[in-house]
């Protein structure tokens, strides 16, 4: 009897010892689970890309590649690139910036705004002077931009976009400059002045290639030649106040990949 009742303690004490010891194994995996679902959280980001508007197109579609592999979500905001330069110093949120030109990217450097060792300059483009796709207008030249026929010229402003930067420039290396610009209507950006081609409100725009590229309303009436045209640059770096540098780095190495250049490549940029 005695022994029978030994037993069935021993039975019942080994019965409590599985409980505890599944209990705090449960425990456990609980608290891993939490800690695993941390650090996934907390190595996913959202980057904010300020980027200049001429790369919209081409920086959706490389930033829905990189969504598609990566936990990361990429957001955009396009414009002017020395208008994004001044929201960037105005402490705007952002974590990478893709400029135009490298006088934007150069106010931020002195500011300590970016991270040097990041900067590269990735990309280049060329000029053209766009009309309607049904304009009648005849241009052989960009002197022909100086013609009565020409009533107004739409340019990305000069003091806020480099696109209308890199067009005065040129002007003025022809001479054209005084004699063009009381014809000249000034847009927020590249895309603005390529939408008021489109609308018929202007007789004529100078834009990048890559932008007359993507409209069917407008037709490219005159190519700059590489020897005339600016030296465009578009340089990429993170900004200094990044709240997601690691995230900013990641993707950053993404737009140094062969998949993005075959992207930027299509969209008819000059690839570096």
């Amino acid at each position: 009897m005695n022994n029978h009742l030994t037993a069935e303690r021993r039975n019942a004490a080994g019965k409590r010892w599985r409980a505890a010891t599944l209990a705090v194994a449960l425990r456990r995996s609980a608290v891993a689970l939490c800690l695993a679902l941390v650090v996934t959280s907390s190595s996913a980001a959202t980057i904010t890309v300020f980027a200049a508007a001429s790369l919209a197109d081409a920086l959706k579609t490389i930033g829905a590649a990189y969504e598609t592999n990566a936990q990361d979500k990429v957001r955009f905001n396009f414009g002017g690139s020395r208008l994004l330069a001044r929201q960037i110093e105005a402490g705007a949120p952002a974590d990478l910036f893709f400029s135009a030109d490298e006088a934007s990217m150069d106010a931020l450097a002195k500011k300590n705004l970016i991270v040097p060792s990041s900067r590269q300059s990735r990309l280049s483009n060329r000029l053209v002077i766009v009309t309607a796709s049904d304009s009648t207008l005849r241009m052989g030249g960009a002197r022909d931009l100086a013609s009565p026929a020409c009533q107004r010229v739409a340019l990305a402003d000069p003091s806020t976009a480099p696109a209308g930067a890199y067009a005065r420039q040129y002007l003025e290396k022809l001479g054209l400059w005084s004699a063009i610009s009381p014809k000249v209507v000034p847009t927020e950006n590249v895309r603005a002045a390529l939408a008021a081609v489109e609308s018929g409100n202007v007789e004529a725009g100078i834009v990048y290639k890559t932008d007359a590229a993507v409209s069917k309303r407008v037709k490219v009436a005159v190519e700059i030649p590489a020897n005339e045209t600016p030296g465009i640059s578009y340089p990429v770096a993170v900004v200094t106040e990044s709240k997601q540098r690691e995230g900013a780095e990641r993707f950053l190495k993404f737009l140094n990949s062969p998949d993005a250049a075959a992207v930027f490549a299509r969209c008819g940029f000059l690839v570096r």
